[in-house]
């Protein structure tokens, strides 16, 4: 249920305080998780528990899958929105710009570090024998993924401010995952096509993930490399040149890949490549549950209406939300692109998730649950009415017939 912050006649609150303001420094435990998890395997193995502490390399996925959807279960939805009142003197707070930059010099540090952990083949001062093996080398690439993941969130946070610092800072978030072109397609590709067919980061329904997957990886990559060249050419210049953003964002990856692999060995290149992909997947798979099946319906000139609150999936829970600073309020994001996270409303007109996007990423995963939870909610959303949902133009059609055959609404 969402509260406002207003006094009686809809008086300002000016008394009012974020009781999440130093919660927001909870953002940097995914960054930090991998130096938590190296201290308990040194505790782990003093105490003799070799045969345990492997799984410690893990920590990235147990906290994405396990602890964060628990505690979003026990915390449940946050419910309270900032004053509008107060939206000045929230945005001019630098204390919560901070809390975004601190994020990624603890994000490189744990990929040096990781690093290190896959080229070292004395690990005794862990009282490891040699080296790590290769499962807790995967276990490690998976969890540098997760830091990378949610440091394409940071990214997102820094790309649509007007600073030109948190500009370069969201490009340089980006490089881990060697996923530079996000910058471009998401503020200028998806933000203008968001909930239509047209756009490759909006799943359609009855889409399951394993096939939004790969339409989303290289449909955003064609639609920022068309971007650019359309703005160069618009410049009277070429696409090949280092003013394009797609090609000096990977380099700035180029260049990072290249360092650490001069530094630790070629050794590392596969981990490297495992967490990149991991890190952008998991990207995906929440632009998978923010749009589903939403669709902007067309005007009489034939253009898609405003995109409206109406036109994302929120989830208000408290601890995801403070994970991502405030991606789940989704809604108001795309309402507000440029808007700080710490101003972000719950709003009633949103269509709301059955839980926290960690919760709802595992079921993604799982293309006959997420449709099951997931089918019925789109449909209510657009009472029933299945012209209205988003479905993929060559199946259209199909889901038309069978939904008036059996009225399911099912692909």
């Amino acid at each position: 249920m969402t509260t406002h912050a207003t006094g009686p006649a809809n008086t300002p609150d000016l008394h009012w305080h974020d009781r999440k303001r130093y919660l927001w420094l909870l953002g940097l435990v995914p960054p930090t998780a991998l130096f938590v998890a190296t201290a308990l395997v040194w505790g782990g193995n003093q105490l003799g528990w070799q045969a345990v502490t492997p799984v410690l390399w893990w920590i990235g996925p147990a906290l994405v899958y396990v602890l964060v959807p628990a505690l979003d279960l026990f915390f449940g939805p946050d419910g309270e929105n900032p004053p509008e009142e107060l939206f000045e003197q929230l945005e001019n707070d630098r204390y919560y710009r901070f809390c975004t930059y601190l994020y990624l010099p603890f994000q490189f540090a744990t990929l040096v570090f990781a690093c290190y952990l896959w080229a070292a083949d004395d690990l005794s001062w862990l009282g490891i024998d040699g080296g790590l093996g290769l499962v807790s080398k995967i276990g490690l690439a998976i969890s540098v993924g997760v830091v990378a993941g949610i440091g394409i969130n940071t990214a997102h946070e820094l790309g649509h401010k007007k600073v030109e610092l948190e500009r370069r800072l969201a490009k340089i978030a980006l490089a881990q995952s060697f996923y530079g072109h996000f910058y471009i397609e998401h503020n200028r590709g998806h933000h203008v096509r968001v909930a239509t067919p047209e756009d490759p980061a909006s799943a359609r329904f009855g889409e399951s993930f394993w096939e939004f997957l790969p339409r989303s990886v290289f449909g955003s990559l064609r639609s920022a490399w068309r971007l650019e060249r359309e703005r160069l050419h618009r410049l009277g210049g070429s696409p090949w040149t280092w003013r394009n953003d797609v090609l000096n964002a990977w380099a700035i990856s180029a260049v990072l890949f290249a360092v650490l692999t001069a530094v630790f060995g070629v050794g590392i290149l596969p981990y490297l490549v495992v967490q990149a992909v991991f890190g952008f997947c998991l990207l995906e798979v929440v632009n998978y549950l923010e749009h589903y099946g939403l669709l902007r319906s067309r005007t009489a000139s034939g253009r898609y209406e405003r995109c409206s609150p109406a036109h994302s999936w929120n989830s208000d829970h408290l601890v995801t939300n403070i994970f991502l600073y405030h991606l789940q309020r989704h809604s108001d994001h795309h309402a507000n692109p440029t808007r700080r996270y710490q101003t972000l409303r719950s709003m009633e007109i949103s269509p709301n998730l059955p839980a926290g996007y960690a919760s709802m990423i595992v079921l993604a995963y799982l293309p006959p649950l997420w449709r099951r939870v997931m089918d019925e909610r789109v449909l209510a959303h657009y009472d029933g009415d299945i012209t209205r949902v988003n479905i993929s133009p060559r199946r259209r059609e199909a889901v038309l017939a069978r939904h008036a055959g059996d009225g399911t609404g099912r692909a």
